[in-house]
Formats: structure tokens, C-alpha cells, sequence
């Protein structure tokens, strides 16, 4: 795999899956992997983009083949988006397009305010709004909505086992039973990609995600979106039993040019549920005019 060095001297690694066609290759598109902490694997190839672009895939710090942190301090998302920064400078680009889905959208937000003149665009995907603030949440509504279903009964049991369990086969073992609330159905595809999820658990890197309350912080990044001039894309689904769809709304919201787009008939890994309508949508997106200022 190919690696790069980070601010800190760590050698971190990535993935490239690769648009293969013949003639000039489109812009590549950076994807960050969510969880926190959850190895890029459950990614794929986003519902078939690596066939129109390149995807650039990092792994996190303590997750797929990059090592652990020295310090507990770099698992912080403020510290992945400086990592994200160090694997820009490495690529040469001189601005490219980032994409993010679920906690890793807190480290694209922190990317947006700090680096934001190298964006040309920003996919957020089914984000979560902590760093808006505590906010009330539909998750839990999108949830009960669900419960004529036939997963129900023991998604719910294991939900609520899950604040108790201190055992990570214990929690392996109950995140798969949840796994149905996190997609709009629950067939053959949905079951194959939610059977890799507890494997992909990584502990120290999930819990050093959030580092402790900093008030002024959170206000700054939010202060600095505002002045983001790269178009944003927000996307959720009324199936997200995990993040709801009020949190995109809020997300959109902190930003001058977002546009949210709430899917039908999607859950929260929307190229798993929909991967045409997924593809389509962000490619279409991607092709729309990024800011015309040179970056800094």
C-alpha cells in the first residue's frame, strides 16, 4: 500500500481505487471513512465511483494499515484533518474534492475551516451535528417508525444492551444484531455489508475521536465554515436510524453554499441501499463549478 508521512513523522497509508478508462483521468476524490475509528474497508468502491474517478482512501491512524498513535492525542478529528492536509501535500494536489460519511464528517468540517481554500467541493455524507451542538436528534423517531419490521425486536434488544457492555466480542456481537436500523432494508446486500462492521471496530482510535469539550474551538470551526466558498453537498436518508436527518440540516446550515439532499428509501450508508442513485447523485455534484480563487 502507498504510504506518506504526517506532521508528526508517522507514516500513514492509503488506497487508490483507480478510474481505469482510457484518456485523461477525471480529478480524484478523497474519502474519509467514518465510526470513528472504522477501517475505510466498509467503504467499497461507494456504490461504483471508483469506476468514474479515482478514489483516494486514507487509512486513520490505529486503523487498516496505518499504526497507532504515539500520542492518544492524534486520534483526535482535529489532528486527522491534519493528517488529511499532510496526505494533500503528499499527492501534490493543489485543490481536490474531499468526501466524508458519518463521524468523519466532524474531521471534513475541521479540514473546511482550516484548509478550506484547497476544497473545489465537500460531500458530506449522513453526518452527525455534535460539532453543532446537542441538537434533538429523529434517530430514535426514525427507529420506532421501523418497528413493524421483523429485525425490530432484537435490533431493539441489543441497542439497549449496548450502553452496558464492556466485552469487545460482547459488543462485536451486539452491533451486528443492530446492523438492520442502519439501512433502508435488510437484504443480501445490506447483510453482506453490515457482517464486516465488528471487525472493523477499533477502540483507541473510536474513543480518542472526540477530545474533551473546548468550547472556543467548536465556535471557531463553525465561524470558519461560514466563510467556506466551496460548494458542500449534504446527504441523508429517512431510513438513518443512527444519525436521523435533522443533524444534515444542521450541517448544511453551517455552510454559505450547501445543498441538502434528504434520499428516499435510504438508510445510513446510502450507496450500499441505493448505489445508482448515490453515484449519480455525487458525480452530478462533483461536476458543478467550485470556486474560482487559486488556492492560497
Amino acid at each position: 500500500m502507498p504510504h506518506y508521512t504526517s506532521y508528526d513523522a508517522a507514516e500513514l497509508h492509503y488506497r487508490v481505487l483507480g478510474d481505469e478508462r482510457p484518456g485523461p483521468a477525471a480529478p480524484p476524490l478523497v474519502c474519509l471513512a467514518g465510526g470513528p475509528g472504522r477501517d475505510a474497508a466498509y467503504l467499497g468502491d461507494l456504490g461504483g465511483l471508483a469506476a468514474l474517478r479515482p478514489l483516494v482512501i486514507p487509512d486513520s491512524r490505529g486503523t487498516g494499515a496505518s499504526p497507532p498513535a504515539r500520542d492518544p492525542a492524534a486520534y483526535a478529528f482535529p489532528a486527522l484533518a491534519d493528517d488529511l492536509e499532510s496526505l494533500r501535500d503528499h499527492l501534490g494536489l493543489d485543490r481536490f474534492a474531499l468526501l466524508a460519511h458519518d463521524a468523519a464528517c466532524a474531521t471534513a468540517q475541521a479540514y473546511a475551516a482550516a484548509h478550506g481554500e484547497y476544497l473545489t467541493h465537500l460531500v458530506l455524507v449522513t453526518p452527525g451535528s455534535r460539532l453543532q451542538g446537542e441538537l434533538p436528534t429523529d434517530a430514535e423517531d426514525i427507529f420506532e417508525q421501523r418497528a413493524t419490521e421483523e429485525w425490530w425486536p432484537d435490533a431493539y434488544v441489543a441497542v439497549h444492551s449496548l450502553p452496558a457492555a464492556t466485552d469487545l466480542a460482547e459488543i462485536r456481537s451486539l452491533l451486528l444484531r443492530a446492523a438492520p436500523m442502519a439501512y433502508a432494508r435488510w437484504n443480501t446486500p445490506q447483510r453482506t455489508h453490515a457482517a464486516t462492521e465488528p471487525h472493523q471496530l477499533n477502540p483507541l482510535p473510536r474513543a480518542g475521536f472526540w477530545p474533551p469539550t473546548d468550547e472556543p474551538s467548536r465556535l471557531t470551526i463553525l465561524r470558519r465554515l461560514r466563510e467556506t466558498r466551496c460548494p458542500v453537498l449534504v446527504i441523508t436518508g429517512d431510513h438513518d436510524a443512527i444519525t436521523g436527518t435533522r443533524a444534515g440540516k444542521a450541517v448544511a446550515a453551517s455552510f454559505p453554499r450547501a445543498t441538502l439532499r434528504a434520499l428516499h428509501g435510504v438508510g445510513h450508508y446510502p450507496w450500499v441501499d441505493e448505489p445508482e442513485m448515490f453515484r449519480g447523485l455525487v458525480e452530478d455534484f462533483l461536476h458543478t463549478p467550485g470556486p474560482t480563487h487559486p488556492a492560497a
